[in-house]
C-alpha cells in the first residue's frame, strides 16, 4: 500500500447495473466514492447517470447496455484496459439480461480481470483495491 502522499495507479473501474440493482449500485458507490475517486470509472449509460447523480463522481459513460454499451464495455476488456469490473445482475430476471453477463464474465476471465456480481465481492475488491493488491494488473 503506498505511503500517505504517495499516489496510487489509477485503475480503470467498470460498473454494470440491471435496472433492478441500480439502486444497489448507487448505494456502493456512496459507500465507497472516496476509493472510487481515486481511479477512473466507466459504465453503460444509464448506470452511469445515476452513478454521477448520487456521487457527484465523474464516470465516463458508454451507450445504454441494449444499444451497444455492452459492446464497448467488451472492446475495453478485450483491449486489457479494464482493471475490475462490478456487475450487479439480477439473478431472479427473466433471463433475457444473461447472455451479456456471461459475455463479459467469459471476457473478464480470458483477460485476468477480477470481476464481482454481488455487494460482498465487490466491497472485497474495493477493499483489496484501496490497499493496492490489485497492482498486479498490467495493460
Amino acid at each position: 500500500m503506498p505511503e500517505k502522499g504517495e499516489a496510487y495507479e489509477i485503475m480503470n473501474i467498470g460498473m454494470i447495473a440491471h435496472n433492478s440493482r441500480k439502486e444497489l449500485m448507487e448505494n456502493f458507490c456512496i459507500a465507497y466514492k472516496k476509493i472510487l475517486s481515486k481511479h477512473s470509472l466507466y459504465a453503460t449509460e444509464v448506470t452511469g447517470r445515476r452513478i454521477e447523480g448520487a456521487t457527484n463522481l465523474k464516470v465516463n459513460k458508454f451507450l445504454s447496455g441494449n444499444v451497444g454499451g455492452d459492446k464497448q464495455f467488451m472492446e475495453m476488456i478485450e483491449a486489457n484496459s479494464m482493471d475490475m469490473v462490478i456487475f450487479f445482475y439480477n439473478p431472479m430476471g427473466n433471463g433475457d439480461e444473461k447472455p451479456e453477463l456471461y459475455q463479459i464474465m467469459s471476457k473478464c476471465d480470458a483477460y485476468c480481470i477480477p470481476m464481482a456480481t454481488n455487494i460482498a465481492t465487490a466491497e472485497a475488491l474495493i477493499m483489496g483495491l484501496d490497499h493496492g493488491d490489485l497492482e498486479w494488473r498490467q495493460r
